[in-house]
């Protein structure tokens, strides 16, 4: 079977690279163009790139499918699937009708639950307890598509966004091989999605990190989490940015305002934050400038933190 793979970050290498030492034929792999980065803002490849070529693999870096001759190449490439995981864009009904065996997406949730560019942060923002990956075929509109197959794992109070993300990538890698196997040999049903269910999350952008102490502490507390590592979840003390790496919600037993630093007694670090109910207990900081440190080591440098109000 010939298949194009799709897609772009770290998080989409496991499933190229399962793809690519089983028994399926990877024609070529198409990734997002060299972006430039950093503060000399170098072109950096995307990790599928960098994977791909590793491999020996043909390497295509196109900004879009809508030029003729784009569409003429990928269509050259004769792929029997073509096969997606977080590649950047939205695909063309053209694109979409080359394949025989059409196009299969890896999206990490439990569809219907999180569509949308963003379902990892989404499912922690939201407390579930679960989460997962669901390959399915992939539709005009977005993550919408009939499923082909889907697994669970739980999300643990100490994940975040990095930390599930790479549990759901190397889950997502078997779950293909699984899917497409049985795709291939006519031995899956497609599932309808039941709309009544879904839900949507968007892009999250940088402005999403800032903290709003008026919320309770649990709520701060997972989007500490989900917001890492990127943007991450901020403040601004002294004109600065300081970012909270690693978070507890606690019970408050003292009153304590919205945005006001406080000494935690048997606290790790000894450092809380007033939320509109309870107190954030702050783990892990990293001040604008400065390294990613525990929270008695920041105190250590900046004794006069404690007191402090910070903005609402």
């Amino acid at each position: 079977m010939r298949v194009v793979f799709l897609g772009s970050p770290r998080f989409a290498v496991p499933s190229l690279e399962a793809l690519a030492t089983s028994k399926y034929d990877v024609v070529a792999v198409y990734t997002q163009p060299d972006r430039a980065a950093g503060r000399g803002r170098t072109l950096v490849s995307p990790p599928v790139k960098e994977a791909a070529s590793k491999k020996g693999l043909p390497v295509v870096q196109a900004e879009s499918f809508q030029p003729t001759e784009a569409l003429a190449e990928l269509a050259g490439y004769k792929p029997d699937v073509i096969v997606i995981c977080a590649y950047g864009q939205i695909l063309p009904q053209s694109v979409l009708d080359i394949p025989p065996y059409q196009c299969l997406n890896v999206h990490f949730s439990l569809l219907p639950r999180h569509r949308g560019a963003s379902p990892v942060a989404a499912a922690i923002l939201a407390g579930d307890d679960f989460t997962g990956v669901t390959v399915q075929l992939v539709r005009k509109k977005l993550d919408t598509g009939p499923i082909l197959a889907a697994a669970a794992v739980p999300i643990l109070s100490g994940d975040n966004t990095g930390t599930l993300t790479d549990k759901l990538s190397v889950l997502g890698a078997s779950l293909l091989l699984e899917a497409l196997e049985g795709w291939r040999r006519g031995e899956i049903k497609p599932r309808d999605q039941d709309e009544a269910a879904a839900s949507y999350f968007g892009q999250v952008s940088k402005e999403d990190g800032e903290i709003d102490w008026r919320q309770p502490a649990a709520a701060i507390w997972r989007r500490v989490r989900a917001f890492y590592p990127w943007p991450g979840c901020y403040t601004t003390w002294r004109g600065k940015i300081l970012k909270i790496i690693e978070s507890v919600p606690l019970t408050a037993d003292k009153t304590v305002g919205a945005g006001e630093v406080t000494a935690i007694a048997g606290q790790d670090g000894g450092l809380g934050i007033g939320t509109g109910e309870g107190i954030l207990g702050v783990l892990k900081v990293q001040l604008e400038g400065k390294r990613v440190m525990d929270a008695a080591e920041f105190l250590r440098g900046q004794r006069d933190f404690i007191g402090a109000v910070l903005p609402r």
